[in-house]
């Protein structure tokens, strides 16, 4: 029986990075959760121990910190900017992917700031000739009181969900969206203007399924945004159930719920651009 060592990758998870920028007139914070993954020439650590070729998981997070010095930017620069730096200077790493989340704080006063919602999210790949980027946002919270109904749906001896033509819709937001080009791009105007179709779509759909809500929220993302090829969702559906009221002689006309957090349904999918051309690296 023959074995190889099959796929591979290693880096350094969750690097934990605040930069701030401390302006005459007001502070800037930017709130950094870093995550490298290198790939290459590494069967020697793997098969033998031989760590020549291994740039260390703890050089990778120096490294992070060190570009911070100079100064952050929009992130998706920040990630390709590292990625390019780990293949280009490590002989044996021929592809680093470098994933970035960032926490958003609304300055409330010069050196004061409170937590938004929502978190900007890219990942980056490059591979020493191409650069892949994909921009996102994850968990922000959404929510319909009304204009969502589900009915006509399969039902089997199993079924017992009720069809309605009136119920609330919620959702936690997780959507990456593949850029065209990695090039000349200005990122931060890229990444507000999508957010912003993401949550008019779901505020101007009147929904008959989570599914329906979700290719229209990709596709006006991709109708206002020439620069990006695809976009892909993923929705939980954040279940509010009315509260029978009946027991203690009250009605509940849709004024009560109970709002369940597990077990939840999972709507995803993507949306493409026809003739967009296909990312060169993995990206999902």
């Amino acid at each position: 029986m023959e074995i190889r060592l099959g796929d591979n990758q290693y880096g350094k998870a969750e690097t934990r990075l605040v930069r701030v920028d401390r302006h005459p007139d007001r502070h800037e914070v930017t709130d950094l959760n870093v995550s490298t993954a290198l790939a290459g020439d590494l069967a020697a650590t793997h098969l033998t121990g031989d760590n020549a070729g291994v740039l260390p998981t703890d050089t990778q997070k120096n490294t992070v910190y060190a570009f911070a010095r100079d100064g952050i930017g929009a992130i998706e620069a920040f990630a390709a900017r590292l990625a390019r730096h780990f293949v280009d200077t490590t002989p044996t790493i021929h592809r680093a992917r470098v994933r970035i989340e960032q926490y958003s704080w609304e300055r409330v006063a010069h050196h004061s700031f409170i937590r938004n919602s929502g978190t900007r999210t890219t990942t980056v790949t490059y591979d020493g000739a191409a650069v892949t980027v994909v921009s996102g946002v994850d968990d922000l919270v959404v929510m319909n009181t009304t204009g969502s109904e589900f009915h006509g749906f399969h039902k089997d001896r199993y079924t017992t969900l009720a069809e309605t033509d009136d119920r609330i819709l919620a959702t936690a937001v997780r959507a990456d969206w593949r850029h065209m080009t990695a090039e000349g791009t200005d990122w931060n105007d890229s990444h507000r203007e999508a957010t912003s179709h993401l949550v008019d779509a779901f505020a101007d759909t009147h929904s008959l399924s989570l599914q329906q809500t979700l290719h229209a929220m990709g596709e006006r993302v991709l109708r206002h945004r020439e620069e990006l090829a695809e976009v892909r969702l993923s929705l939980p559906n954040k279940h509010h159930f009315p509260v029978d009221l009946s027991a203690f002689e009250l009605d509940n006309p849709g004024e009560v719920f109970f709002a369940a957090d597990r077990p939840y349904g999972l709507i995803e999918g993507s949306v493409v651009r026809d003739g967009a051309p296909e990312p060169g690296l993995a990206w999902w």
